[in-house]
């Protein structure tokens, strides 16, 4: 009997709920944001590359030995910049040689002159004869044009001379020598070295012929594409400092990929000041893929809610709308020009209805929930801080 009663006391305890137990939970909390009519920066994207607005390739324009190489390899470069010298003592021989050719023609024209003048003079003279201010005529003429031809010969000479010294035609870094010091280069030896200009630069991106449309509608009533300004996201996910500007737009579309080739002008100053010797650092290199942002200058008002508050599927887009009565219910939405933190929502929502931005794990239609407002983006939390 007492084992009877024993075990009736062990079965109680063991079904009898423990003191700590948690009663079963209300409706799940979720954050909630209003639909409204916000500021939006409309933005496209599209892939890029950084180019170089001048690339200039060095060569020689004469044949000669390199005395000397005057650049650092690597460096900066300023318009006007002594990089190469070359051989000058046979240029400067040819010189001298031209100048003693013009010299003594310009001694015989003299003479010449002198010759017809006294030819002329004697003309009505009975030592006078036609023939001989004739003959005078002839030679002075000759004797004139071989003075103009001995000084482009000169002209010539001192433009070869000039050659010696190779310059830099354009500011901008300057790549390796292709040529070292004590070899000949003459104008079949190909570049020497490559400079390529730094400040500004260019951004090329293609975009789809459709895609352009789409956007000359949507700026033609604010400025065309004077009304966008062309930011740059860099290969790190780092929005570039500067602002650039589209100052071209390719006249025809590519017969291969349907896309229009589009450029802008972007300023590339220096990451820090710079200082004599030291190599100069520019955000922007050559040849680098960048993502573009092509945004409008003024911003426009949409219908907008937190893009967190979206979600998809093979259907397309959703939130959930959360009622008067606290219920949630799945709202099938079309999106317009969105921004990384807002979706616009072109149709699906009105004003003031209520879209579930936080806990959407803990939802599904047709529940009730305890709804809060959601935290705001960082942007906008530091903003009111």
């Amino acid at each position: 009997m007492r084992f009877i009663a024993y075990l009736m006391l062990v079965l109680l305890v063991s079904v009898a709920p423990p003191a700590h137990a948690q009663m079963p939970s209300g409706p799940p909390s979720v954050g909630v944001a209003r639909a409204k009519q916000t500021a939006i920066t409309e933005t496209s994207e599209f892939v890029g590359r950084i180019q170089a607005i001048n690339r200039v390739a060095l060569t020689a324009r004469v044949t000669a030995f390199i005395d000397q190489r005057l650049f650092t390899e690597g460096a900066e470069v300023n318009k006007g910049d002594l990089l190469y010298r070359l051989e000058r003592a046979p240029f400067e021989a040819t010189v001298q040689q031209q100048e003693a050719a013009v010299a003594d023609a310009s001694a015989r024209l003299s003479n010449a002159n002198i010759q017809l003048t006294r030819a002329q003079s004697l003309l009505n003279t009975p030592a006078g004869q036609r023939s001989n201010v004739d003959d005078a005529v002839a030679n002075q003429r000759s004797l004139a044009a071989q003075v103009l031809s001995a000084q482009a010969q000169l002209k010539a000479a001192q433009i070869n001379l000039g050659y010696t010294e190779i310059r830099a035609p354009v500011a901008g870094k300057i790549s390796r020598t292709s040529i070292t010091v004590g070899n000949v280069v003459s104008p079949s030896s190909g570049p020497l070295a490559t400079i390529v200009s730094q400040d500004p630069m260019y951004v090329l991106f293609p975009v789809a012929s459709r895609t352009l449309t789409e956007l000359e509608k949507r700026y033609a009533d604010k400025g065309g594409m004077n009304a966008v300004v062309v930011k740059l996201r860099l290969p790190d996910g780092s929005i570039y400092s500067h602002e650039g500007k589209i100052d071209y737009v390719e006249p025809s579309v590519s017969a291969t990929t349907d896309t229009i080739l589009m450029r802008a002008q972007i300023a590339n100053p220096p990451r820090r000041p710079v200082e004599a010797g030291q190599e100069v650092e520019r955000p922007l290199v050559d040849g680098a893929f960048v993502t573009v942002l092509v945004e409008g200058v003024q911003p426009v008002m949409a219908l907008g809610i937190p893009r967190k508050a979206v979600l998809s599927d093979q259907q397309g887009e959703y939130v959930y709308v959360v009622g008067a009565d606290d219920k949630v219910e799945q709202r099938r939405v079309q999106l317009g020009q969105s921004t990384p933190e807002t979706a616009v929502i072109a149709d699906g929502l009105k004003p003031g209805e209520m879209v579930v931005a936080e806990g959407i794990q803990r939802v599904r239609p047709g529940i009730k929930v305890s709804p809060g407002p959601a935290s705001p983006p960082p942007a906008e939390a530091a903003g009111k801080s």
